[in-house]
């Protein structure tokens, strides 16, 4: 991929962040440095996750066993109908009269899958997060299976607003199940967002299942009825120059690759331009000796269901 176009953007051709057209030059768009040659090297990695607010390893895992596992998930949306009819499973293309559910709380996605579990929870992941945290690791029982067609990508916003009654030191980690270029829709960082909280006028301090009991409406929002979904921002263009900062991504997320960062951290992902899945996972580890927040943990999660929610006087 050319690092620049004739007219100086790092792409020399559009791409889209909810349905907005992203700038591309430098000056307001870039790519994720690698931390991948200094995977061992815990102190340093843990500098930059304060200093960058992430960390982006590329080939952490083995491509193969990435591939397996996509291998497997893609078993699963070909039997449920998702895939185009008479096109091979490996290449993920979803049928645009059967479209799979984008996102994490609709979804059908074995939560048990063993490839899965063994990619995410097994040794080798949870042995990099206790040595990034320097004790014992644990992480929540809940995966969020991204299985995104043509279409907008996610809303801009940070995780806390739905993790946030545990600790405050949560990592999520973003893992690619596919190689997924700008125009299949990658996830993407708003550089040095984690550093400026006055910039979200109180936004990291609420919570989505938390409603104000002393309201009309305070029944259905009781019952998940109605509710704020999270969402920051609907226009990635605005909230970076609200910041004078730069979207991060990468020229193309691979098989193996990791990306973690924290809950303060502002992100989204862009527009998928094609007929094929972006299909990805989100998960998160923490410190096992702090709090974890009760919805994501169990044989069963509440999740964002009408036993999460809490009401409070406003």
């Amino acid at each position: 991929m050319k690092s620049t176009s004739i007219d100086g953007s790092l792409l020399d051709f559009p791409i889209f962040s909810l349905g907005h057209r992203m700038d591309t030059a430098p000056e307001v768009f870039g790519w994720l440095r690698s931390s991948a040659d200094r995977r061992g090297d815990f102190a340093e990695l843990n500098r930059r996750l304060e200093e960058d607010g992430y960390l982006y390893l590329p080939g952490f895992w083995s491509r193969g066993k990435v591939m397996q596992t996509r291998a497997s998930v893609l078993a699963q949306l070909a039997g449920m109908g998702y895939l185009k009819p008479g096109t091979a499973v490996g290449e993920g293309i979803h049928d645009p009269e059967n479209p799979p559910p984008a996102m994490a709380r609709a979804h059908p996605l074995d939560q048990r899958d063993p490839r899965v579990v063994d990619l995410l929870f097994g040794k080798e992941t949870m042995d990099f997060y206790a040595g990034l945290f320097g004790e014992p690791a644990t992480h929540f029982d809940f995966t969020w299976f991204r299985t995104k067609g043509t279409g907008h990508g996610s809303d801009v916003h940070c995780d806390i607003v739905y993790m946030g009654r545990g600790t405050k030191r949560l990592l999520t980690m973003w893992t690619p199940l596919g190689d997924i270029c700008p125009r299949i829709g990658g996830l993407t960082i708003l550089e040095g967002s984690h550093l400026r909280p006055d910039l979200l006028n109180g936004y990291l301090e609420r919570d989505v299942d938390r409603y104000c009991a002393n309201r009309e409406d305070a029944g259905a929002h009781a019952t998940g009825e109605k509710g704020w979904n999270g969402s920051l921002s609907k226009n990635p263009l605005a909230i970076r120059e609200r910041f004078g900062s730069r979207w991060l991504t990468a020229p193309e997320f691979r098989m193996g690759d990791m990306l973690i960062f924290g809950m303060a951290m502002v992100h989204g992902s862009l527009d998928n331009q094609t007929d094929r899945i972006r299909l990805s996972v989100d998960t998160r580890y923490q410190r096992a000796s702090e709090p974890v927040d009760p919805r994501w943990v169990g044989a069963s999660v509440i999740g964002h269901g009408p036993a999460a929610k809490e009401g409070v006087i406003c």
